[in-house]
């Protein structure tokens, strides 16, 4: 048997690993190197999937034949040889041995150079180590390699008998000391450290090293320096945790803790919350041994007094009067120090910083009082007014909230109130589409960008183009353009199991009709080929059926019957149409990115076909009337009113009825499916959600009307729905100037934001609905509540963003939404904690009446729940009473909460708003 690729190859095919290797054992080093190029041609050659076992071999052969490490490793990272080294590495080194070859170890080191950064894959590691320890040769200290040693140690994949204690195999490593002070240097590296090596909950990694450090293995100096280095650098939790547990671990000596005081004190005032607490616990015991600096300290309160953990931020008030009683002739500049809290968010810590300056007031000179009384400046809600007696100062009339143009009225305030200082920000335009596609060329260009990103803008813009340019005899363009990208994406366009009722089979069979192209015999084409195929059989079927039923998704369809199943249906309109009925252009094509269609524009283009004798496509026109604003231009509606068409004709009726009346929607509660063991199914995970209900307020009207307006929710809640998911806008635009109907059909979704901690609904559809119109009903006040409580900033920004939107249009909002919210806060459905911010946010912002509308909607239910947020509330609503100036029992049930007898928050918060409303 010669050493030949046919050899090779055959072997390969037959998995025949030791004949291989005696083959290469009983070759001279001189046929091995006259074989190497003839194996690096075969394996250049292979095609992508040789087969598993087949690559092992081939891979054998590489070894065995290269030149050097580099050359090996060369054609080793090659497609076809991918996971080649899924086997265990004594194969491979049993081959080396029996070579006697030189570079094992630098081919380890080489294939460990390679390792990616992010999620190396273990066996990869497993393998390039075994290589690098049997030749002696000592890793590259790359992330991809300390990630990849990190995870051997604490998650074993592949585990060979009892695992030691984790401190007992880093002690033994003879690489720890090459890597592990790289793990102090990789910032992403915490995550890895957080597996454990049993079942307990504490990463067992931060034990290990600290065990290693007491019994003097590893340098305790350099260790901790190292700790706090990285714990300077700051990131995510989960990647800062382990250090964290690694300096509780290591528990520095208070000679330790003053030699590292300045990084404390910049832990203290600008790292992560329990990074932050542990800079604290540290340098007070600095200052308790009377070694911590006088401004090390002051430097480090300013910042931290207006952190947003507020546990932190009294800790930090108990340390600093501490320090004032314990000198209290040097005390001045501490107690100025306090009055930095009067700029915290929170009127609880401004009020306890109060009180502690009003302690303190005996000890501060003229001049250090009336920098505190200029700080003073930041209180809200009823402690201007005690500042101001405190400092002998009149009080401000409007920050102490009494403002002469003070508003009276209920809660529903219709406009922002003389002299409040509140303005909002004019919500701007909607966005007009993009010019029409040019040519060929950029449609082709449209098309492929619409199989990586569907947008609802872009079907429009490939739909309108495909129509135009093959009513101007296009066709030659059009196949050399858009074919090749029909055939690029053959999953796409090519109609199968797994696209069925996709609106991309659709367009595929349009573009083979608008390009003529039955002879051609691809399989893309041949899917669509000829007018007796039954995928177009099937959509022209479907479309038919829609037109004289007025349903999709029947039995025998593949539409889909929601709303955005109207875009795949007014594409199949097109595929089944597009060579038999002479319509020049698509009218549906909105003029604005929200999908509104201006009514001049579509009465030009009824104009054009009454002119050229051409009827639009029904459901094409039917979904331009849905894209009309609700209220048209007189002159536009006198115009429509001389078309003779029945299009015409219709369209005038429309304007003349002010459009699709708005449907009747109404909330449902959908309860949690338990099993047989008590607990929530799998596939039921929630205890309670919210949807919403849709019937049509009239009978008749559009084809479609009552199925796009009938919407019966399941009986229980659907585990991650994702209907509309990366095609939110599709939805949105179909009715442009009905949002509570997009919203009630994507209301599961949204709520899945809040109750499943899934991410992107809101981000991606509420832009989209802040820009469409219509009123705000259940549906839409539920997922604005819903979106205010996701788990993902991003989705409560966009909440927030919709909110401004809402307000600066004086679009009635606030109140729904604040039921809504009490009814999903009061039993935990949300989590109303994260709704705070995004309330603060809109006040700051200057949306502070719709702020005061929603909670005085939201207060009086829940002020008869335990709800933990409740003081929170009532403290944001006593900052935003002060600044409208409200007056007068406008929150019912407050009176008898702040009537309670008791020192809890509740009451107190409650005191302190019923003082604000009824001085």
């Amino acid at each position: 048997m010669t050493l030949s690729w046919e050899t090779v190859d055959e072997l390969a095919r037959r998995n025949d690993r030791s004949a291989l290797i005696r083959l290469l054992a009983a070759a001279t080093p001189a046929e091995r190197a006259a074989a190497a190029p003839v194996v690096e041609a075969g394996v250049t050659a292979l095609p992508a999937d040789p087969g598993m076992d087949a690559r092992t071999v081939y891979a054998l052969a590489v070894v065995g034949t290269a030149p050097s490490a580099a050359r090996a490793v060369t054609l080793l990272r090659r497609p076809a040889l991918r996971a080649w080294n899924w086997e265990e590495s004594a194969l491979f080194l049993a081959l080396a041995d029996a070579l006697d070859l030189p570079w094992t170890g630098d081919l380890g080191a080489r294939l460990a150079a390679r390792l990616p950064a992010r999620d190396p894959w273990p066996d990869d590691w497993f393998f390039a180590a075994a290589l690098m320890r049997a030749g002696g040769v000592t890793p590259p200290v790359t992330e991809g390699v300390v990630r990849s040693w990190v995870r051997s140690f604490v998650r074993r994949w592949k585990p060979e008998g009892p695992i030691p204690p984790l401190v007992a195999r880093l002690r033994d490593d003879p690489w720890r000391d090459t890597l592990l002070p790289a793990v102090f240097e990789i910032d992403t590296i915490g995550a890895d450290l957080g597996g454990v090596a049993s079942a307990g909950a504490t990463p067992a990694f931060p034990a290990a090293v600290a065990a290693l450090d007491r019994e003097g293995t590893l340098e305790r100096k350099t260790v901790l320096s190292a700790t706090v280095d990285r714990l300077l650098r700051g990131g995510r939790p989960n990647n800062l945790r382990p250090f964290i547990l690694l300096h509780d671990e290591l528990a520095p000596t208070v000679d330790e803790s003053s030699t590292h005081a300045l990084d404390y004190a910049r832990l203290l005032a600008a790292g992560p919350g329990a990074v932050a607490t542990l800079a604290q616990r540290c340098l007070r015991a600095v200052d308790g041994a009377g070694r911590l600096e006088r401004e090390t300290l002051l430097e480090a309160s300013a910042e931290t007094l207006v952190r947003r953990e507020k546990t932190l931020v009294k800790a930090q008030l108990s340390w600093l009067a501490a320090v004032a009683r314990r000198e209290p002739a040097r005390s001045g500049d501490v107690v100025v120090a306090i009055a930095g809290a009067f700029g915290h968010a929170a009127l609880d810590v401004q009020e306890r910083a109060l009180d502690l300056v009003a302690k303190h007031r005996d000890r501060v000179t003229p001049a250090e009082l009336e920098r505190i009384a200029a700080a003073a400046a930041g209180l809200g809600g009823d402690l201007p007014a005690r500042a101001a007696s405190l400092f002998a100062a009149a009080p401000d009339p409007v920050s102490a909230g009494a403002a002469p143009g003070s508003v009276t009225a209920g809660p529903g305030l219709g406009a922002l109130p003389p002299g409040s200082g509140v303005s909002l920000v004019v919500a701007p335009a909607v966005a007009e589409m993009p010019p029409p596609i040019a040519d060929a060329a950029e449609l082709a260009e449209e098309l492929a960008a619409l199989v990586h990103v569907q947008t609802g803008v872009g079907w429009e813009r490939v739909l309108a183009a495909l129509v135009a340019f093959h009513t101007a005899g296009a066709g030659e363009d059009l196949a050399a353009t858009l074919l090749p990208v029909t055939d690029r994406y053959p999953r796409w366009f090519a109609p199968s199991r797994w696209n069925a009722g996709s609106p991309f089979v659709a367009l595929g069979l349009a573009i083979r009709a608008a390009t003529a192209t039955a002879g051609r015999s691809d399989a893309v084409v041949s899917a669509g080929r000829g007018g007796n195929d039954p995928v177009r059989q099937e959509l022209a079927a479907a479309v038919r059926v829609a037109w004289q039923e007025g349903r999709r998704g029947h039995p025998h369809s593949s539409l889909s019957p929601r709303p955005d199943g109207v875009l795949a249906l007014r594409v199949a309109e097109v595929a089944a149409h597009l060579a038999g009925s002479m319509v020049p252009a698509i009218v549906a094509t909105p003029t604005h990115v929200n999908g509104s269609l201006d009514a001049g524009v579509l009465l030009q283009r009824l104009q054009r076909a009454e002119a050229e004798g051409w009827q639009p496509w029904p459901f094409d026109f039917e979904q331009a009337l849905l894209r009309v604003p609700r209220v048209a231009d007189d002159l536009v509606a006198v115009r429509a009113a001389r078309l003779t068409t029945p299009a015409g004709r219709q369209f005038a009726q429309w304007l003349a009825s002010g459009g699709l009346p708005d449907p009747i929607s109404a909330p449902v509660t959908q309860p949690g499916e338990r099993g047989r063991d008590g607990g929530w199914t799998w596939d039921v995970p929630v205890p309670r959600r919210v949807v919403a209900t849709l019937r049509p307020a009239r009978d008749g009207g559009l084809r479609l009307e009552r199925q796009l307006l009938t919407l019966t929710p399941v009986e229980h809640p659907v585990h991650t729905p994702g209907d509309f998911q990366g095609t939110e806008d599709v939805l949105a635009m179909v009715f442009p100037h009905h949002r509570e109907v997009a919203a009630a059909w994507a209301l599961a979704e949204v709520a899945a934001l809040a109750d499943q901690n899934q991410r992107d609904t809101a981000r991606n559809l509420f832009p989209l609905l802040a820009e469409c119109t219509g009123p705000v009903g259940p549906a839409m006040a539920y997922a604005l509540a819903y979106a205010l409580a996701a788990k993902h900033e991003s989705d409560r920004a966009a909440a927030v963003d919709t909110l401004l939107t809402l307000a600066a249009a004086e679009a009635p909002f606030a109140a729904p939404v604040g039921a809504a919210l009490a009814d999903l806060g009061s039993d935990g459905t949300i989590t109303l904690t994260r709704v705070l911010p995004a309330l603060a946010d809109l006040h700051r912002a200057g949306a502070s009446v719709a702020v005061w509308e929603l909670l005085v909607a939201a207060l009086p239910p829940l002020l008869t729940t335990t709800a933990r947020t409740v003081p929170d509330l009532l403290e944001l609503a006593s900052q935003v009473a002060v600044t409208l100036g409200v007056r007068g029992d406008l929150v019912p049930g407050l009176a008898g909460v702040a009537a309670r007898a008791g020192s809890t928050r509740v009451t107190k918060e409650a005191k302190r708003l019923q003082s604000i409303l009824n001085p």
